[in-house]
């Protein structure tokens, strides 16, 4: 029996996508060179006015309620004016619903800026044009490219998890952005895999283990250990303490890096999770956690499930290029390709028994130690 569920479902969503990508292309070729390159040159506008709108968290204040731009502005202590005109151009963008003359309300894609909604994205927002990941695409973008190093490094002086660890408050943000990834990229990997013929998942770098949870709500009877760096380790236990959910009571935490090792497998149904953390990470380093897990894992005959995106190996699309480029911009790591992947994996004494698509960008590879 394989690890896939919902397959049906899957090819609908790829073939969706497909379509999407088609009709992107489309609207690209039909738009003027010149005019493409100047929309594609100004886009800084967009976010820009998007992380205003986030940081003075104008859909948390107009909420389910109709309001007048003054209204808006008094309540966000903001100039009338000046607000008026940011929502003009937000709502132009189909963010925001302009319902009458100079009259606001949320729709459907400003919803997902209020903290309260459940697949709220606003501190995703907020991490991604904050001043620390600004910069580095801002400043130090083309000597990166130029000399082959990271420009997050150049920008700041130190790796992104060094940064991190030195300033608690934008760890924070980071941790919330983290936690926004399936509403971003949907929940495809909570219900296109078969999770229940495991018992405990072992996640590497699990942040406050929102992917975990998501997955323990579905299935009643598994447990989850999540890995991170300590301070981590406090803010979760802190956060679930405060904001107990639905499985939150099956989360444990413990301190630890994936670069130094892993929890020992107890059983043949212990599943390691290592979703989003590979490519950040170049091939020599990625191939040490591997190894770490391949030993952590060999005893029992545990597997790995690695949730990554599988660029294909011609023809991007534009979302995991993205990706690629935010990867380019704040680590040595990269996106990688199938092939990529197997010989990483190879390279750690693993091997991939099967790669299960989901109704994302990414899929997940599973993986168990080689026999010697």
């Amino acid at each position: 029996m394989g690890f896939q569920l919902h397959a049906g479902a899957v090819r609908r969503f790829s073939r969706a996508m497909r379509v999407g990508a088609w009709l992107q292309g489309l609207s690209q070729r039909l738009t003027p060179p010149p005019w493409r390159l100047v929309q594609m040159g100004s886009a800084f506008w967009q976010s820009r006015a998007l992380y205003v709108a986030a940081r003075l968290d104008i859909a948390g204040v107009l909420g389910a309620d109709t309001l007048p731009a003054p209204e808006i502005a008094a309540r966000v202590a903001c100039d009338p004016g000046a607000v008026a005109r940011l929502l003009r151009f937000l709502s132009a963008l189909g963010v925001f619903h302009e319902a009458g003359a100079g009259c606001y309300r949320n729709n459907t894609v400003s919803e997902h800026l209020r903290d309260g909604h459940p697949q709220s994205v606003r501190a995703m927002v907020l991490m991604h044009n904050s001043d620390t990941m600004s910069r580095p695409w801002q400043e130090a973008l083309e000597a990166g490219i130029r000399q082959g190093e990271v420009p997050f490094v150049l920008a700041h002086g130190a790796p992104l998890f060094a940064h991190l660890n030195r300033h608690p408050a934008f760890d924070s943000l980071f941790s919330q952005a983290m936690d926004c990834v399936e509403a971003l990229a949907g929940d495809g990997f909570a219900t296109d895999f078969d999770w229940g013929r495991f018992e405990r998942i072992i996640d590497m770098g699990g942040s406050r283990g929102s992917k975990s949870l998501a997955i323990l709500r579905r299935h009643p009877h598994l447990q989850a250990l999540v890995v991170d760096r300590p301070q981590v380790v406090d803010q979760a236990r802190a956060h679930w303490a405060r904001h107990p959910a639905e499985g939150s009571e099956r989360l444990e935490f413990a301190a630890g890096d994936v670069l130094e090792g892993a929890p020992e497998a107890r059983s043949s149904r212990d599943v390691y999770l290592l979703s989003a953390v590979l490519h950040a990470l170049d091939d020599d380093t990625a191939t040490r956690a591997l190894r770490h897990l391949a030993q952590a894992c060999a005893a029992a005959g545990a597997h790995i499930a690695v949730l990554e995106a599988v660029l294909p190996e011609t023809g991007s699309s534009a979302a995991l290029a993205a990706f690629d480029m935010q990867m380019l911009m704040g680590s040595h790591g990269r996106e990688r390709t199938e092939r990529e992947w197997c010989a990483l994996f190879e390279r750690a004494g693993l091997h991939r028994v099967a790669l299960v698509r989901l109704r994302s960008l990414a899929c997940i590879q599973v993986l168990q130690a080689s026999r010697p």
